[in-house]
Parts: structure tokens; sequence; C-alpha cells
């Protein structure tokens, strides 16, 4: 459907400018008249060459949806009917393919769908977490405060993946920038000392034999060793793209040494922080398990999650199946047994949630702490090593002409 652009003075006589989506311009016309407005100009907006090519298109950010989602629970808290809520927003919002999904539902719902229903239609805009507590919502007239735990729910979301994200991002920048500089060294230092040496007609040191030799290696199969790398990564990524390959994969980072508390620690973070969200938002808790196992981000822990919801659906607690899972701590557990027991398991899983993410805090803290010297020990070391290596025979020749 077209857009038209229009403009028009206010009483005040400010120039206001905004946009229309109709089937033709005198639909337009029609659709601002019905809102008091008599527009100077209309026009259609030209069309964008590149609005049907995905890669040229900007991304919906988080931000984006939280700030939507924000502005939709104050709206509709106002009083303002849904659709002119969706109107407005869409109107509004600055990024164009948000905007062209916003227009896209506000239409959806004038024909007749739901939000949820007309939300579900871009799953990767809006997962089943949203639509699911959009709909639990609608379906209780809870619609406001359901959108604000939900823009709540989204931030601190974001707030914990910004945090895993710098807690993997440093040791991934730090070893790309040494495999760079170690690679340089390899291929263009290594080798004017390797002629260097040719012409003194000296035997060599071990040290420097073997660095030459790896100097020679690496200059050799250079394109070879790119292609390898990539190779395995390829592989790893599509192995782990297969329940199989996810199974094994997560449960061995579960298993590592430095990480793997981490991993788990965030997993249980978002476990809680969903479930207890979506319970507090009337979403049945079978599909409110459904929903935080999918979010978990590790594959044991999601097999958990599902086991808890069979064992429901046959009656029993909760906190059994966890306790029997091994992955859930026994404080999760314990705290979840209370809280079913006193009816107050929502507010149980955000004192969880809140008391994990201050625990990733700590932990991510102590990785960044614990990594930096270790980085800075390993560069120096083997920097430090190879040019040692090279220098020797320089000093072996020195100390022969001194004596």
């Amino acid at each position: 459907m077209p857009v038209y652009i229009w403009e028009y003075r206010n009483k005040s006589g400010m120039k206001i400018k905004d946009e229309i989506e109709a089937k033709d311009e005198k639909t337009a016309l029609m659709l601002l008249r019905r809102r008091n407005i008599t527009p100077t100009k209309i026009r259609e907006k030209p069309k964008d060459l590149f609005e049907n090519i995905a890669f040229f298109q900007p991304k919906v950010t988080t931000k984006d949806v939280v700030i939507f989602t924000r502005q939709l629970s104050t709206m509709i808290d106002a009083g303002l009917p849904l659709v002119q809520c969706l109107d407005i927003l869409s109107s509004q919002q600055e990024n164009p393919t948000f905007k062209k999904i916003l227009r896209e539902v506000k239409n959806e719902v004038e024909s007749g769908l739901t939000l949820a229903e007309a939300l579900r239609k871009y799953p990767k805009q809006f997962d089943k977490l949203y639509c699911n507590m959009v709909a639990a919502g609608e379906m209780g007239g809870i619609l406001d405060d359901v959108l604000r735990r939900l823009a709540t729910y989204l931030e601190k979301a974001e707030v914990l993946k910004a945090k895993i994200k710098s807690a993997l991002n440093y040791p991934v920048i730090v070893l790309a920038i040494s495999a760079a500089v170690i690679g340089i060294i390899m291929v263009f230092v290594i080798p004017v000392f390797a002629k260097m040496f040719e012409g003194s007609g000296q035997a060599l040191p071990a040290p420097t034999l073997a660095v030459m030799a790896m100097s020679n290696f690496v200059k050799s199969y250079f394109f070879a060793i790119i292609a390898g790398i990539v190779i395995i990564i390829t592989a790893f990524k599509k192995y782990y793209q297969t329940d199989k390959g996810k199974l094994v994969i997560d449960r061995l980072a579960l298993m590592a040494p430095v990480f793997g508390p981490l991993i788990r620690k965030v997993a249980v973070a978002k476990f809680a922080r969903t479930l207890g969200t979506l319970i507090n938002s009337g979403v049945p808790i079978i599909e409110a398990l459904n929903v935080a196992a999918g979010t978990a981000g590790n594959k044991v822990v999601e097999n958990a999650i599902k086991d808890v919801k069979m064992s429901i659906s046959e009656g029993r607690t909760i906190a059994q199946p966890l306790q029997e899972s091994g992955i859930f701590p026994g404080m999760v557990v314990q705290m979840i047994s209370v809280g079913e027991t006193t009816g107050a398991l929502d507010a149980m899983l955000g004192k969880i949630a809140d008391f994990y993410d201050e625990e990733v805090d700590a932990a991510v803290e102590g990785l960044t702490s614990m990594i930096e010297p270790l980085m800075i020990t390993f560069l120096g070391g083997f920097i430090g090593g190879i040019i040692v290596a090279m220098y020797l025979p320089i000093f072996k020749m020195a100390g022969a002409i001194a004596g």
C-alpha cells in the first residue's frame, strides 16, 4: 500500500509534517479529514529502490522494541484505542524497517486480528515470549501492565546479554590481534633475519632454528592454514546446528573450568527471569515453561526445563524435577520450592533472577581480571621468546668478535 507525505498548519501556525498509508490519495485525504486535519500539501512518498532488499535495510534492535513497548503501554493506559496507538507509533518511528512492520501490524489489527496474532507474523522482532505475554494481557484486560513488565524484562535481558558479550569479546579480540601480529612476524620479519644468518656461515642455536622452521612452515602453507581455520569454524557451526551437536557442545561448555560456571549462572538467570515474568503476566505454567526452555540459551538446560514441563503435566512440582536434573543449584531449587508452597512463585523467581544477575556481574569482572594478565603473559612470553631466539646468533657473533 502506498504512503503519502502530508503537511498541515495547526491553529498556532506551526507546520506539521507526517505520513499516512492509504490505497490512493483520495482515501488518504478522507482518513486525514476524519482526524480533523486538512493538509496544505499531500504527495506520494517516493519508493526506496532498496526497500525489498533486506541487506540494505536497517535491523530492528532490542532498543527499538523496548521504546515501542513502553510507549504503547503508556498510550493504552491513557485510554487511546489500540489502532490509533499503532498508527501514531508507526508514523513516529524513525527506523524504516520497524515503521513498515508497525504499519502492517496496525492493518492486521484493523482487519480483526488481536495484537498478539498480528505480532506473531514477525517472529524475528517479536519472539514467542513477547507474543505470549501480549496474548495473556489481552485476555486478562491488563495489556498496559503486561507491556510495562515486558519492556522491563527486555531491558534486563539486554543488559545480561551485554555482560556476556563484554566477557567474551575481550579475549577474542586480543587473540585475533595477537594471531595477526605473530603472522606478520613469521611471514615478513623472520625471513629477513634468516637471510642475514645464512651469510654468516655460523651454526645457529636450536631455538633460532626452531623459529625459522616455524616461519618457513607458516610462509609455505599460509593459505592452507587460513583455509583449514575457515573449514574448522564452518564444520563446527554446522555441527552445532544439529540437535546432537548442540547437546554435546553445550554439555562441554557447562563443564568448562572457567566459562562453565558463568554459562550456568547466565542460564539460571534467564530461566528465572523469563518464567517469573510469564507467570506474573498470566501465561499458563506449561506454556510459560515451554517459552522459558527456548530462551535458556543452552540445550542441556533447555532439556532439563522440558523435563520439568512433562513432570508438571503428570502432577508433580517444579522443584522436584529441577533438583533431579543436577543443572540447577540447590539454593535455586529450595527457593522455587518455597515459592510454590507459599503461592508466590513469580516473586521468588524474580529474586533468583536478581541474585544471579549480580552473580553474573561478579563472574564477568573476575573473568576479565583473570584473563587480562594471562593473555599478557602468554603474548609477552611467545613474542619475547621469538625475539630472543632471533637475537641469540647476533649475541654469539658479537661475542666472537669481542673475543
